[in-house]
């Protein structure tokens, strides 16, 4: 039998009606049953739409000029000049009430259709009292523009910088700095690099600012190690911000846009600085993971501590523990814990903040989970509690096996991303685990993006 021809074709203008949004915030439609992309276009909507791509399975549109027919009343104005230009929010069209529910329905979506899970108390998320300014940390690419250098997110879709000067969920401190390394590379004569040649000095700058004391580091990522006056730049920059404590320059000689090498040389200061969440006191090194929206950090740990039901009896495991922030929070109402951590520096990190807080019942291991949780599994080491916070790519498989053969009573999942969590969960329900609750938490307003943290059971 012949494949049946889409309905659409390139060029083709159509009128469609929003049903739902596909997992990036694109409004979905369908022509005959088929699926149509319609970036910017919201739920229940009428819009007028151009074909631009077509599949087998689906196709793409972008709106004409003044194609909305039908406007949902959470449609507001984009308060950004840049947008959608820059792509690095995505849901400013979007009243921040709506981005709730519709980022609520994405994780509900998600467990049904990839998980089978339709069953589980999904909470309302948790939002923002104000959703702006929130990220403690920039991370943007060199450019050129006019002989000019800037900076910014690319535009979607593309490595085409568009020079971002003024984010506004960025802290106003991170667009400051940022500025300044700007202009002292043109001062400083310093080029930029170039993706296709492979040639040029400066490829991104990161700004971290931590939101409990003020403390800022800098990293300059360059085109190999070779930075003309890299001290003197790096004394520039101190100069203009006091609360700077760490200027580092991190090496990556890989072609391509991979933002971070291996290497990375102290031009200025420490080697990072230090935070404070709730309690407790942390040292990010220059390069190591963070969370970027420390407000709602602090809300996500919260309840994945609540999750946990600890009584100071329990035995955890926290697996891609990052730098220890939440091990931390953890072990202040476990027996013992024991965070695992690919990154080597991060590892040291986490060593360095249960020093600073005086937390002496926990035990760091640097190495990748689908390692070293199997060998803890093979010697015979037990869990009560197991806390996962993994990449947005999910677990490994055999990182949940060996997990349930170490034998937690408990799982609480921290999740960036609904469909590798609803893969996983459905992969936790075979392997004897239900899942008996969801809080999704908005951490990254105006994106996509949504957290959850998850209490799992064992059966």
């Amino acid at each position: 039998m012949a494949r049946k021809q889409p309905p659409v074709k390139t060029g083709d203008e159509v009128v469609l009606e929003i049903e739902n949004y596909a997992s990036e915030g694109e409004g979905v439609a369908r022509i005959e049953g088929f699926t149509v992309f319609v970036p910017g276009a919201l739920v229940g909507e009428k819009v007028v739409a151009l074909i631009h791509v077509v599949k087998k399975t689906y196709a793409r549109a972008h709106l004409v000029d003044d194609g909305i027919r039908i406007a949902s009343p959470d449609r507001v104005a984009p308060p950004c000049p840049l947008y959608p230009d820059c792509g690095g929010c995505q849901l400013l069209h979007l009243s921040y009430e709506g981005q709730l529910a519709m980022k609520r329905q994405r994780v509900v979506d998600a467990l049904a259709r990839i998980g089978g899970l339709t069953d589980v108390v999904v909470h309302p998320i948790i939002g923002m009292s104000n959703p702006w300014h929130y990220r403690n940390r920039a991370q943007y690419p060199f450019g050129m523009s006019n002989g000019n250098i800037i900076a910014g997110c690319y535009r979607k879709g593309t490595h085409e910088v568009v020079e971002t000067s003024d984010c506004l969920i960025q802290h106003p401190m991170n667009n400051r700095v940022t500025e300044e390394v700007k202009r002292l590379a043109k001062e400083f004569g310093l080029s930029v690099y170039d993706e296709e040649t492979h040639k040029g000095h400066l490829r991104y700058v990161l700004v971290r600012r931590a939101f409990g004391t003020g403390e800022i580091s800098v990293v300059l990522v360059t085109n190999g190690s070779h930075f003309p006056d890299g001290k003197g730049f790096a004394k520039s920059l101190a100069s203009k911000f006091p609360g700077i404590r760490s200027i580092v320059q991190n090496v990556n000689r890989i072609r391509g846009n991979k933002v971070l090498g291996d290497e990375n040389i102290v031009l200025w200061g420490e080697d990072g600085i230090v935070d404070i969440l709730g309690d407790l006191r942390f040292k990010i090194s220059a390069t190591a993971f963070y969370q970027v929206n420390p407000v709602q950090t602090l809300v996500l740990y919260q309840k994945a501590v609540e999750y946990a039901r600890l009584s100071g009896e329990e035995k955890v495991v926290d697996i891609y523990c990052g730098v220890g922030t939440l091990t931390l929070f953890l072990a202040e109402q476990a027996l013992e814990v024991y965070g695992i951590e690919a990154n080597k520096d991060a590892i040291e990190d986490a060593n360095e903040n249960a020093k600073l807080n005086g937390i002496t019942n926990v035990r760091f291991i640097s190495g990748r989970a689908e390692e070293v949780v199997p060998d803890l599994a093979k010697e015979g080491i037990t869990f009560d509690v197991a806390v996962l916070d993994p990449p947005r790519t999910g677990c490994q498989p055999e990182v949940l096996e060996a997990l349930a053969d170490t034998g937690p009573q408990r799982i609480v999942y921290v999740s960036c991303n609904p469909s590798t969590l609803a893969r996983d969960l459905k992969m936790l329900t075979l392997l004897g685990y239900r899942t008996e609750e969801v809080q999704p938490v908005d951490m990254f307003p105006h994106t996509y993006h949504v957290e959850c943290v998850v209490l799992i059971t064992k059966l």
